[in-house]
């Protein structure tokens, strides 16, 4: 039932991806507690505690991930990134390509959005110099930051893993590497393939 109320409520518009988690936590206590009955008013500060412990970490990491991003600003590097691929890559599919490769080395050091943040404003003009629409561009560095998500070293998705699971990020690793594929392939097709990205909204908006 929690898939459903989850991706019930979002889907409906009725609250957002980060109000679901919050549904979905307030779901599993009511029903651990009185329909399956596994959970005691004991074990809620267990429970809580271990929970904090958990947040704790990931916001860490993004708080990190955070002066990370604002420290390499101020050094101009990513304008400097967005100038040189201007200059270097000169259709749109080697500019994708550059974009591409640019996005999946700086997601891996940088929280997804305080890397939208920085870098849209700087490679969203690049993008439309070189005709490419808005809305696909939009879309590829939102999945190509996606990904950074879930690779070393500072993959925020990988460390909220490892803390449910209980395991080290060396053992999660190994395993990691045909989602990775999956998700670059994915992401070739986006970037090669605009139809599949804007077919729906040229349908509407036509």
């Amino acid at each position: 039932m929690m898939p459903v109320i989850i991706l019930g409520g979002i889907y409906g518009g009725v609250f957002t991806p980060t109000e679901a988690s919050a549904v979905a936590v307030f779901y599993a206590l009511i029903v651990g507690m009185f329909v399956y009955r596994e959970i005691a008013i004991a074990d809620l500060y267990a429970i809580l505690r271990k929970s904090a412990l958990s947040s704790a970490v990931i916001m860490f990491i993004i708080a990190n991930a955070g002066l990370f991003a604002f420290l390499i600003t101020r050094a101009g590097v990513p304008e400097a990134i967005g100038l040189w691929l201007q200059s270097v890559l000169q259709s749109p599919g080697w500019f994708l390509l550059g974009v591409n490769a640019a996005l999946f080395v700086i997601g891996m050091f940088i929280e997804t959005s305080a890397a939208i943040i920085v870098l849209a404003p700087i490679l969203a003009p690049v993008a439309q110099h070189f005709g490419i629409d808005p809305v696909h561009f939009g879309l590829i560095m939102v999945v190509n930051l996606a990904l950074g998500m879930i690779t070393p070293p500072f993959g925020v998705n990988l460390f909220a893993a490892c803390t449910v699971a209980r395991i080290s990020l060396d053992r999660i690793v190994r395993q990691l590497l045909p989602f990775v594929l999956v998700v670059l392939t994915c992401l070739m097709v986006i970037t090669y393939v605009p139809q599949l990205s804007l077919f729906l909204r040229d349908l509407v908006y036509k």
